[in-house]
């Protein structure tokens, strides 16, 4: 199998595809696992996340990755948000956090 292309989902959409490939085909094992996964976590419907990763996408200096992991773990507090982004080189400020928790909570 080649990879033709990548890209960054939110969990809400990972779990929309897979239960569409679950009516087609069977599911091998990592996919069952990982579905099983996303109907445990993934708690907003798909409108909500498109419409949070809309809101988050106004922060110029958040890429698609940062607002991906964002919308999957839906931070409610600074010290959550900081742990989604300790591993990143960006610096957020206080007000840009305070801005991507109200968006987070907006849509939660």
């Amino acid at each position: 199998m080649d990879i033709i292309d990548e890209k960054m989902v939110s969990w809400a959409e990972a779990k929309k595809i897979l239960e569409k490939k679950v009516k087609d085909m069977e599911l091998g094992y990592e996919q069952k696992n990982a579905l099983e996964h996303l109907k445990k976590f993934s708690k907003l419907p798909e409108k909500k996340v498109e419409d949070m990763i809309k809101e988050l996408s106004k922060n110029e200096r958040l890429k698609d990755r940062h607002i991906m992991n964002i919308v999957n773990h839906q931070p409610q507090n600074i010290d959550e948000l900081n742990v989604l982004f300790s591993n990143e080189i960006i610096t957020l400020s206080e007000d840009d956090k305070k801005a991507i928790l109200n968006a987070v909570s907006k849509f939660t």
